[in-house]
């Protein structure tokens, strides 16, 4: 069994009551899916607010991400999905419509705030989430992200001017993103922390889901090695392997199908 690396520093945490996102999984089957991210991830579960099909994901005390069981009588994907913290989840979805966006749920009441799912100009797949009341769990703690996010989208540049519209990225708001030009990437930090590296070359028409656009979610790990054994050995399969500066990710398929990265990256910048 593996998990995250408690050493894992200069990230910013996706949890806890000040966020700037939260991850989602939708998944054919709860049981198997809780089985397979204990045994590679070292996370354990608990029952969400949102009825039997829905779970949360915890390291320690700290909730880490969700987890929808979605019937396959519902055209929904089997994927990961980032949800972006936004002050008026109505305002924000209509900005993604005036930008040629895509709103395909809500936005809709759910538990403690109200939800809507869309996609970008280049069909890359994401989430908005307004939070009504105020949260019960505990942060992360402050050097420590239980993930970060990568964009893989056609145009990084055209990427981070449709989402700084919509979630007030460089805005000068407090407490609102920053967004840096590095390179052929860019990289977003909200607090001064990396959340998310959005970078250029994905074909919409590719059948290879890695290279359409879309949202990829990466979990650190102490022991890439080891994480990548034990997903092998309980039903999961290594997709892609990408080592560059600082690091290296793997891209692994869950038994349902959902794709997600390890990597032994100290920052995702």
């Amino acid at each position: 069994m593996t998990g995250s690396d408690p050493r894992t520093a200069s990230a910013a945490p996706l949890t806890g009551p000040a966020a700037p996102c939260w991850v989602t999984l939708m998944t054919r089957n709860l049981e198997t899916a809780e089985r397979f991210y204990t045994q590679v991830l070292g996370w354990s579960f608990r029952p969400g607010r949102l009825g039997a099909d829905y779970a949360v994901a915890y390291r320690g005390e700290v909730p880490v991400a969700g987890v929808f069981a979605v019937s396959s009588a519902y055209q929904v994907a089997v994927a990961w999905t980032p949800y972006f913290a936004v002050e008026d989840a109505d305002v924000a979805a209509a900005r993604v419509r005036e930008r040629s966006g895509t709103v395909a749920v809500g936005p809709l009441t759910l538990g403690k705030g109200r939800g809507v799912l869309a996609s970008d100009r280049d069909g890359a797949s994401f989430g908005l989430w307004e939070r009504t009341e105020a949260s019960t769990s505990p942060p992360a703690p402050a050097d420590h992200a239980h993930a970060w996010l990568r964009l893989r989208t056609h145009n990084a540049f055209d990427a981070a001017i449709f989402y700084g519209e919509v979630l007030d990225w460089a805005s000068g708001r407090p407490g609102c993103c920053d967004v840096a030009y590095e390179g052929d990437e860019v990289i977003v930090r909200c607090g001064g922390h990396p959340l998310a590296r959005i970078s250029s070359g994905a074909v919409e028409a590719a059948v290879d889901p890695l290279v359409r656009p879309h949202w990829q979610v990466q979990f650190p790990v102490a022991d890439l090695a080891a994480t990548v054994s034990a997903a092998e050995r309980h039903g999961g399969a290594l997709v892609e392997e990408r080592t560059g500066f600082g690091g290296t990710e793997v891209t692994l398929r869950a038994p349902d199908g959902a794709l997600f990265a390890v990597t032994d990256l100290r920052s995702p910048a």
